[in-house]
C-alpha cells in the first residue's frame, strides 16, 4: 500500500482540482483555499515519498504532472470566471502549458533526442503559479483587497510563464533542428 502512496496522493489532486474550482465558483473562498492548500501539500508529499523511498512508477510519471496541470488550469479558469484573475494572464498560463504539451508530444512522435524532464524554470514557474493562486484565494477568503500585491503577482506570473514557455520552446526547436533520432 505504501508503495502506491505517491499515486494515491496524485489521485487526490485529480479529485481536488474540480472541487477547488467549484468552491471558487460557488464563492466558498475558505473551502477553496483549504482544498487548494491540501492539494499543494499532497504534491509536495507525493514527490518526497516517491524520491525518498524510490516509489516511482510510469503511472506516477504521468499522473503527477497531469494532476498539477488540471489543478492549476481549473483554478485559473475559476478565478477568471469570478473576476479574480485577468483574461490575459489566464490565457498566457494556458498557452504556456499548450506549448510545453505540444512540444513534448511532437518530440515523442518524431522520436527526437529530447529528454522530457522538468527544467528549473518550469519548477520555479509552478511555484510562482501555486503561490499566486494561494495568495488570491487567501485574499478572497479574508475579504481583503490588495490591488498592488495582485498586480505584482500578475506580472510575476506573466514573466515566469513567458520565460518558461520560451525555454521549453527553445529546447524543442533545438531537438527538432538537430535532425537526430533517439532510437
Amino acid at each position: 500500500m505504501l508503495r502506491h502512496l505517491p499515486n494515491l496522493l496524485s489521485g487526490f489532486r485529480l479529485l481536488a482540482a474540480p472541487l477547488a474550482a467549484w468552491a471558487i465558483l460557488a464563492e466558498h473562498d475558505t473551502a477553496a483555499l483549504v482544498i487548494f492548500a491540501g492539494a499543494g501539500f499532497s504534491d509536495l508529499a507525493d514527490g518526497y515519498v516517491a524520491r525518498r523511498w524510490g516509489f516511482t512508477s510510469q503511472a506516477g510519471a504521468w499522473l503527477d504532472p497531469l494532476a498539477d496541470k488540471l489543478l492549476m488550469l481549473l483554478c485559473f479558469l475559476a478565478l477568471l470566471k469570478v473576476g479574480a484573475a485577468p483574461f490575459w494572464l489566464v490565457a498566457l498560463v494556458i498557452v504556456r502549458d499548450l506549448v510545453i504539451g505540444a512540444g513534448a508530444l511532437l518530440a515523442k512522435m518524431l522520436d527526437l533526442p529530447l529528454r522530457i524532464a522538468p527544467l528549473m524554470i518550469g519548477k520555479a514557474t509552478t511555484a510562482v503559479l501555486v503561490g499566486y493562486v494561494g495568495i488570491v484565494l487567501l485574499l478572497l477568503a479574508l475579504e481583503l483587497e490588495a490591488p498592488r500585491l495582485v498586480t505584482a503577482g500578475n506580472y510575476t506570473v506573466a514573466v515566469f510563464a513567458a520565460l518558461s514557455a520560451a525555454t521549453y520552446l527553445y529546447s524543442f526547436l533545438r531537438a527538432l533542428l538537430s535532425g537526430r533520432r533517439t532510437a
